[in-house]
């Protein structure tokens, strides 16, 4: 890949996640999406919690879901696009503390099927905690109609 290439997948990506209406909505920030490892960032509001405070699972869940994704778009011809097949999230902890982060990294870039591990862990007064891992499994699409 040359660095015009990488520049192309990066913005593609960009593009992609400025799009995504739920984690704008969540507040999530795509903080890295390059060779093949994604990062998003969540702050915590209340409007992110369950009934014990905790930042909910499906907060949880859904960045862990879009940093494997962005992973492999990362990785991919920015005329590529991706969705998620399956994805299984074991929460291991309460995701308690000021943020999450979830890191999805690409295991094995097929040239239909890619799978990604994830893990979020959560900052509380500048200790880190895993809260949840997981694996999940996208197909690689053709972009079609602004997808």
């Amino acid at each position: 890949m040359t660095m015009n290439d990488t520049t192309d997948v990066a913005d593609h990506v960009r593009v992609n996640f400025d799009r995504q209406g739920l984690m704008g909505h969540l507040g999530a920030q795509l903080v890295r999406a390059r060779d093949g490892v994604a990062r998003i960032e969540l702050g915590y509001g209340p409007q992110l919690s369950q009934q014990h405070g905790y930042f909910h699972a499906g907060a949880t869940s859904a960045i862990a879901d879009s940093a494997g994704g962005y992973a492999a778009l990362s990785v991919f011809e920015p005329d590529a696009s991706v969705l998620t097949v399956d994805f299984t999230m074991n929460l291991i902890a309460p995701a308690r503390g000021e943020r999450l982060e979830a890191v999805g990294t690409v295991v094995r870039a097929g040239r239909t099927l890619t799978v990604c591990r994830l893990e979020v862990t959560a900052a509380a007064a500048g200790t880190r905690t895993v809260v949840a891992i997981g694996q999940q499994t996208v197909i690689r699409i053709t972009a079609r109609n602004g997808a």
